[in-house]
């Protein structure tokens, strides 16, 4: 019966996207923070637009929420635990592979930046983008899959399949 509740045809596509994206996720934070040691080297400008600048994100999305003590950072982390197995609850009953890819991108994401809180007490952000004097949040590559998640379910939910109704004349 657990396994009906956390396991369906479309399981598969979607835990491998959340883990590949937890790794690339992962893999860029030890980086910049270990080897290419960016807290030391401050703010490096990669193109007229495009800066690497080392973050320490202690709220949610663009920093709201911010939090500071241990219980905060705890919710937090507990959010993102509760977020992820609805999610590979939701993933179990998917019936397109757009829509696992999605929540695969999605709980990667959110498993990466939960990795950051219980490690660094933080989430750390890296990328900055900026033009013509407006500047972009500071944001990771989990960030970025959050956000391509959210529109793959957008897109699915407007276009996908599903939506196609039957042909009344059929009927």
């Amino acid at each position: 019966m657990l396994r009906h509740w956390l396991w369906g045809p479309y399981s598969p596509l979607g835990l491998i996207i959340a883990v590949f994206t937890v790794a690339a996720d992962q893999a860029n934070k030890i980086w910049a923070l270990y080897f290419y040691d960016l807290g030391a080297k401050g703010t490096v400008t990669v193109t007229p637009f495009f800066d690497l600048v080392l973050l320490w994100n202690r709220g949610i999305s663009y920093g709201l929420l911010p939090q500071d003590s241990a219980a905060g950072r705890l919710g937090l982390i507990a959010f993102a635990f509760v977020a992820s197995v609805a999610l590979i609850v939701w993933l179990s009953r998917v019936t397109s592979g757009l829509t696992a890819c999605a929540i695969g991108l999605i709980l990667g994401g959110a498993i990466g930046n939960a990795i950051d809180r219980i490690a660094h007490g933080a989430v750390v952000d890296l990328f900055a983008f900026h033009a013509f004097g407006f500047q972009w949040y500071v944001f990771n590559i989990a960030d970025v899959a959050i956000v391509a998640g959210v529109i793959g379910l957008l897109y699915d939910s407007f276009f996908g399949g599903h939506k196609k109704a039957e042909n009344p004349s059929k009927m």
